[in-house]
């Protein structure tokens, strides 16, 4: 599987690390716990279109995030975050 990295072009995937499906973080200051222990642990695994966060180790070092068909790996947008 190809990712295109928005430094470095496409490269295979074995260059990143998937970090997980992109959402917001809750603000820690008014979070509850069982607020945050559903951010870290529960998720939702779409079959489908998703939008997830990466991590390229062996090449920019940057973060981005794709949307990727969890079905057939296909990729629709890819840029980095913010």
């Amino acid at each position: 599987m190809l990712l295109p990295c928005p430094n470095c072009g496409a490269r295979n995937v074995s260059e990143f690390r998937y970090v997980g499906e992109a959402k917001t973080r809750p603000d820690p200051t008014t979070v509850t716990p069982q607020e945050w222990r559903r951010h870290l642990y529960l998720h939702r695994n779409p079959a489908g279109w998703t939008r997830e966060t990466w991590y390229h180790g062996s090449g920019c070092r940057r973060y981005f995030a794709i949307e990727r068909n969890t079905v057939d790996n296909a990729v629709r947008t890819a840029g980095a975050t913010s």
